[in-house]
């Protein structure tokens, strides 16, 4: 007898078998027998023509009947499935069958099991990569979505809070100068005025931001040389360094008086940044080094310090808007202060400066820890331009509308 035939005749205790073990209650037995025939039907083709793939297509209605849920636990419905049907085979054949017919049909109906057991791992694992990429883009426009409203929100709240600020700023200033040097009111105004001034630098920095989210900041290319940039940052930042004890050392490094073509304003404003972050987090009496190097068509810069330095995992997450780090409430106030607070614009904006000059910048720090104090350096890498970039493209159209004359 062959196994065809061999399976034809257990097949339906067989069927019975299996439905008994898998399925409860009538209602759900009679539509997994149906299910079941249609699969056993494909099997004796399967058998008959030696192909197993004639199964696939009860395999394909069975996959895409998994729920929502399955797929979000990753379930493996069906191999169990699959390995009871194949378990009870092997009870049905020893029971009915003679002991060399049983393993001939066990052994006709293995092929056809690891076939659907490969396939359905395949077919099941496809399936998941295609719910988990789709869950992954619907997060992803969640995720822009959100970071676009905040965004604006930035942008709107800058805007709108800056005539407010120019009222007071106005008045404040009228009445400071109405003042005699010895009135008892003066301290209080002058205390009105650096609130203010900070108000306006975090106003100002909001609008940065602002302009790098929506690409819109524009550089005014012109000649610069960093080493006069970063003795310009170092002097503003005398008073600080002074109180905290800090030592300030600018190198004479190699680029450092080449002429390029940057904006000195905002190169400024990146550098300052850069600087007061070290100052910020530097305990009193350390130490800043400002160093770097040629590197063919670009320049890099160096900030180092001996401050409490940062984890590996938060390397990137500093260079993202409010990325502060550590427990906030415990930042003492002051951009210059030791871990003095702000509202983590400085280092967003000093990325979006040094990219839209065609450059980057990096950090790379062994850890952190207030009492080592491991450190951190900044790498600053600038194209270095001998030309401004639209004397550039002037000069390339030029030079290709003489070739084609």
């Amino acid at each position: 007898m062959g196994a065809i035939e061999l399976i034809r005749k257990v097949r339906e205790r067989w069927e019975e078998r299996v439905v008994h073990r898998l399925a409860r209650g009538e209602e759900v037995r009679d539509r997994f027998r149906q299910e079941l025939s249609r699969y056993f039907d494909l099997v004796e083709q399967a058998v008959l023509s030696g192909y197993p793939d004639w199964v696939n297509e009860v395999l394909d209605q069975w996959i895409a009947a998994r729920t929502q849920s399955e797929q979000q636990q990753q379930e493996q419905t069906l191999a169990p499935i699959l390995e009871h049907i194949f378990l009870s085979l092997a009870f049905v054949a020893r029971e009915m069958l003679t002991p060399e017919q049983a393993i001939n049909v066990v052994s006709a109906y293995l092929t056809l099991h690891t076939h659907a057991l490969q396939y359905v791992t395949r077919r099941e694992t496809d399936s998941y990569v295609q719910y988990i990429t789709a869950e992954l883009i619907e997060v992803k426009s969640r995720l822009e979505q959100i970071d676009k409203t905040k965004s604006k929100f930035i942008s709107v709240a800058a805007h709108e809070l800056k005539t407010p600020l120019t009222l007071i700023e106005g008045y404040a200033s009228m009445l400071a100068s109405s003042l005699s040097p010895d009135d008892g009111i003066k301290p209080l105004m002058d205390g009105i005025a650096t609130g203010v001034q900070r108000l306006r630098e975090i106003i100002d920095d909001m609008i940065d931001v602002s302009l790098i989210d929506n690409n819109m900041l524009e550089l005014n290319f012109q000649p610069v040389w960093l080493n006069q940039l970063l003795g310009i940052a170092a002097q503003d930042l005398q008073e600080a360094l002074k109180e905290r004890n800090l030592t300030l050392e600018i190198k004479d490094f190699p680029g450092s008086d080449e002429m390029m073509f940057a904006d000195s304003a905002r190169l400024y404003q990146a550098f300052w940044h850069l600087l007061t972050n070290a100052v910020k987090y530097t305990p009193d009496g350390g130490k800043i080094t400002v160093d770097g190097r040629m590197l063919p068509g670009f320049v890099e810069v160096t900030v180092s310090d001996t401050g409490i330095g940062i984890d590996p995992e938060d390397h990137e997450i500093i260079f993202e808007k409010f990325g502060n780090l550590g427990d906030v409430s415990l930042h003492s106030s002051g951009k210059t202060k030791f871990k003095g607070g702000g509202p983590g614009l400085g280092l967003p904006i000093v990325k979006g400066i040094i990219e839209a000059h065609g450059g980057t910048i990096w950090v790379e720090s062994p850890g952190h820890d207030e009492k080592t104090c491991p450190g951190s350096t900044f790498h600053v890498l600038l194209p270095l331009r001998k030309e401004a970039p639209s004397e550039q493209i002037n000069r390339l159209f030029g030079q290709a509308a003489s070739s084609q004359d």
